[in-house]
């Protein structure tokens, strides 16, 4: 027998026991090294398990655009859609694959909306949705409501329900992205005063063409007057320019109706022009107010 088995027999070999990890543990760390290969997988090929691929419902990145008081400006969006921003104006636009938003938080803007069927275009003012496929249109916030003017197609307009603009302006509401049948129509030539909130009172109407000319004539630098009132013509005027305008106590002021065209941001012609065809005349009551007033009579020695 040789050395290997006499020990062999002096000292017999225990069986070693192979210790179980407990099955939780095992678990565990099969579940860490799951989530760190997943993370690896991820981060090397830009794939998630856990969010949808489909790119329809990621939220474009939200682009804003203003206008300073008295400036105007023109925006061609990526869809070929253009929109022109009034004085004093701004406007959140987010697009996705199935829907295009403008947010009208302040101002005035007009669109020309580029024709896509398959993804029509909101404007959201207020509590209300402008919505069209492929049309022009012009829409202002003003103070007491909003105006709407169509100038070319048609648009529908609804109230909508508080908890859906948010879903309406992030663009991921699919199943409420197009207006129902039943919404307001409004078209080419006609107008419609909103409210802010609540439901959609008044009436559509027919406007006439010179009328929408003059409205509108605000995107080729000039205010068109056709026998407003003084004050209704110096609240418009105001919107151009920091200076306020006031009417001093004068019934015979009332009675002053503005007709013809005035270059926006021009108050030192606007003045002269006041002067000369209205013998209204004005004092500057502060840098930023002036007070019309009808001038004095000329006496004659």
């Amino acid at each position: 027998m040789d050395d290997l088995s006499r020990l062999s027999d002096l000292f017999p070999q225990t069986p070693v026991k192979q210790k179980r990890l407990p099955m939780w543990l095992g678990a565990t760390a099969a579940s860490i090294l799951l989530a760190v290969a997943l993370s690896l997988f991820q981060e090397a090929f830009n794939f998630s398990f856990f969010y949808p691929v489909n790119q329809s419902a990621v939220v474009a990145k939200q682009l804003n655009f203003q206008t300073d008081v008295g400036e105007s400006k023109d925006i061609l969006l990526s869809d070929k859609s253009k929109i022109t921003l009034n004085t004093n104006s701004f406007v959140q636009v987010r697009y996705t694959q199935h829907s295009r938003v403008i947010n009208l938080l302040r101002g005035e803007i007009h669109i020309d909306v580029a024709h896509d069927k398959m993804r029509p275009l909101s404007v959201i003012a207020g509590d209300k949705v402008i919505q069209a496929v492929g049309t022009a249109f012009n829409v202002e916030v003003g103070q007491k409501q909003i105006e709407l003017i169509v100038t070319d197609g048609k648009v529908l307009v609804a109230e909508q329900k508080a908890e859906s603009l948010p879903n309406l302006s992030l663009g991921t509401n699919k199943q409420g992205q197009y207006l129902s049948n039943s919404s307001t129509s409004v078209s080419k030539g006609e107008k419609l005063d909103l409210s802010f909130k609540g439901k959609i009172a008044k009436a559509v109407e027919k406007v006439d063409p010179m009328d929408v000319a003059a409205r509108l004539s605000w995107r080729k630098g000039s205010l068109i007057f056709r026998g407003e009132s003084l004050a209704e013509a110096m609240a418009e005027i105001s919107r151009y320019t920091n200076i306020d305008f006031e009417l001093s106590e004068d019934d015979r002021l009332k009675q002053v109706q503005v007709a013809g065209m005035f270059k926006t941001g021009d108050i030192k012609g606007l003045l002269e022009v006041l002067n000369n065809n209205f013998n209204i005349d004005y004092e500057r009551v502060s840098p930023d107010k002036i007070r019309l007033k009808y001038a004095a009579p000329h006496v004659s020695i």
